[in-house]
């Protein structure tokens, strides 16, 4: 496998694939970055660069990790990484360039779109709908029949009630109860909606 991103989450990556997947390089655009773990970190991906196996982009920020796979998509096949302490129900589905970390568990009929995060110790319930570009944070907790629309971020410890809709690109901050829908683009912060929308991303 190799791995794009030589940050915070390429360490949590490295450390979570290294004992049971080759790793057959690293790459990160900063060309202050040269080591990560122990391993060379080889700069950015050459233009006409020829992958041998699948990539993994370890870069937490939803944007960025949404305009790296736009950009790589018809180079290379995405991984997908499920720890095995991992709960992932056979019932539920799973996108390409996903990872499902250490004591998280995903539950029946429970979709996650491509280049989803599901952090450690969250909890997705049954017939949810996670959208692509999603980051659901150590911890939270997602009750059954929830739509996550793409790009949004749940942060750490939120506890997303039944049956509620989450728009695109919306950010739910640590510690809220989310009780009500979400529109597309606002911040949720403890048990309210800010009155102002964040910026959506757009385009390409």
């Amino acid at each position: 496998m190799y791995i794009y991103g030589a940050s915070g989450h390429g360490r949590v990556i490295i450390d979570l694939i290294e004992s049971f997947e080759k790793i057959h390089g690293i790459f990160d655009d900063n060309p202050e970055k040269q080591e990560i773990l122990g391993y060379p970190v080889l700069g950015a991906i050459p233009n006409h660069f020829i992958f041998k196996s699948s990539l993994f982009i370890a870069i937490g920020d939803n944007a960025t990790r949404r305009r790296i796979a736009l950009d790589l998509e018809d180079r290379v096949r995405f991984a997908n990484i499920i720890h095995d302490s991992a709960i992932f129900s056979k019932r539920a589905y799973l996108g390409s360039g996903c990872v499902v970390m250490e004591g998280a568990i995903v539950k029946v009929n429970s979709t996650l779109g491509d280049q989803v995060i599901v952090n450690t110790g969250a909890s997705i319930d049954h017939d949810c709908n996670i959208g692509d570009y999603v980051h659901i944070a150590p911890q939270a907790t997602l009750c059954g029949g929830i739509n996550v629309g793409e790009g949004s971020l749940i942060g750490a410890n939120a506890i997303i009630l039944p049956g509620v809709q989450i728009g695109k690109w919306c950010t739910v901050g640590a510690g809220s109860i989310v009780h009500q829908d979400i529109p597309d683009g606002h911040k949720w912060i403890g048990n309210k909606v800010m009155p102002q929308p964040v910026p959506m991303v757009v385009g390409k």
